[in-house]
């Protein structure tokens, strides 16, 4: 284990987090103390740093220099209105999958024509709303999917603009619950089916076919199945180009992933360094393109607050009883996820004498067994001390719940020493308001 950090110094023990550091012993998010915002917000509490997500972005917007690109932020990474307008404001548009998530892009004040609507299960009052809205482009997943398109398209007296989304068969080496490349997979078009689909969708009146996409799956951290899955998107950009189809975009999706342990993911720019030189030496190097970032944008600059209640001693086990739970941060309980987690006061995790430690799995207080953050992780703590829970700005708030008629967690937006709520606590009356008795 690491030396605690000198005050004033970034905190090495905390890489892919360059806007965590310690003064004075205590843990800051760029200038804010986050004792401080845990005491004024109460606990559970997520933070982010607005300089962390502008900064992956500016990673990804460095790789595209001199390119016809759009960056469409995949918002179900993390849908907060605050987070949205950050982005909005940034230049991009959005990749959504729900008429939910539309009308979060319309209240955040995205621009519309920069909308993608992507996923398998679309219903015909979301193809309505996305028309009515004039998105930029739907991503079709199935030959189903386009007949109800074309139908509700023809309805409004429309066009709808769509790419297919072509599933190359190509492992991205993730989670299998986040793949979605493989011929397994529910998403996408196959590959070989995907010329006879093309031309039966230009073929529809209510259609425009301008774009072919893919994405294979999310948290990858190698770059050969990004080659792989381009190779075979351009080897199908050629077959349909070359039966009297034109393509305006190639939509490469996204599915980056961060350094949650030791993680070792491509910096977007050198991961589009190797792509965009691909894409150059098959003579496809001025097409426009979209790619759909999500967790590689906000992932690392969230953390979630948590108050410690309990210790306790078992015969095999040492249990750290926090405050937030897997309805707050659910990826451990649904993909095993590993998050960093460590006090807020300095000394609490390194001290100077390491029989100090113990070791606990860090626990929340819902009734399943299932409900963790962390397994055996050494630490020195005490009831009422908080923890950080790490790279929780990505599939944390979005995914969260009302499980155990718990309330959903604030939210504190951070700028420089300016701290921000843009979402209160939720309440049991927030949580009634709808529901009717007998």
């Amino acid at each position: 284990m690491t030396a605690p950090s000198a005050p004033n110094a970034p905190l090495a023990a905390l890489p892919g987090h360059p806007h965590l550091h310690r003064l004075d012993g205590q843990l800051f998010i760029e200038g804010c103390d986050l004792n401080d915002l845990a005491a004024r917000h109460g606990t559970p509490l997520f933070v982010y740093s607005k300089a962390a997500m502008r900064e992956a972005l500016a990673a990804y917007q460095r790789g595209f220099a001199g390119r016809k690109a759009q960056i469409c932020y995949a918002m179900k990474a993390n849908s907060s209105l605050a987070i949205l307008q950050f982005f909005a404001q940034e230049g991009c548009g959005f990749d959504i999958v729900s008429g939910g998530e539309l009308a979060r892009v319309q209240a955040a004040g995205g621009d519309l024509r920069k909308v993608i609507f992507s996923g398998v299960g679309k219903t015909r009052a979301e193809m309505r709303a996305a028309l009515e809205a004039d998105i930029a482009c739907f991503n079709v997943e199935s030959e189903a999917e386009l007949t109800v398109l074309n139908e509700v398209s023809l309805s409004l007296g429309r066009r709808a603009r769509v790419s297919l989304r072509v599933n190359p068969n190509v492992d991205a080496q993730t989670h299998p619950y986040i793949s979605t490349g493989l011929k397994d997979n529910k998403f996408g078009i196959a590959h070989e089916e995907a010329l006879a689909v093309y031309q039966r969708a230009a073929a529809l009146p209510g259609l425009q076919v301008v774009g072919i996409d893919c994405h294979i799956g999310s948290q990858i951290t190698e770059v050969a199945p990004y080659l792989e899955a381009m190779d075979r998107v351009l080897d199908l950009v050629d077959q349909i180009e070359a039966a009297g189809i034109a393509l305006h975009h190639i939509d490469f999706g996204g599915g980056l992933g961060i350094d949650y342990n030791g993680d070792t993911p491509p910096a977007a720019d050198q991961l589009w360094a190797l792509l965009l030189a691909k894409l150059d030496a098959r003579g496809h190097g001025q097409r426009q393109l979209m790619i759909e970032p999500g967790r590689s944008l906000v992932g690392n600059a969230g953390v979630c607050l948590t108050e410690v209640l309990y210790l306790k001693t078992g015969e095999q086990k040492n249990f750290c009883i926090v405050d937030a739970a897997m309805n707050d941060l659910p990826r451990p309980a649904m993909y095993q996820a590993f998050h960093g987690i460590v006090p807020l006061k300095e000394g609490s995790q390194e001290p100077s004498n390491p029989d100090d430690l113990t070791v606990y799995d860090v626990v929340g207080p819902v009734c399943e067994s299932g409900d963790w953050l962390g397994r055996d992780r050494a630490l020195q703590v005490a009831p009422g001390e908080v923890l950080a829970v790490l790279s929780a700005g990505a599939y944390c708030m979005s995914m969260a719940s009302n499980y155990n008629t718990r309330g959903r967690a604030a939210e504190v937006l951070v700028d420089g020493d300016q701290a921000r709520l843009i979402r209160r606590r939720e309440s049991s009356a927030d949580q009634l308001a709808l529901e009717s008795l007998l």
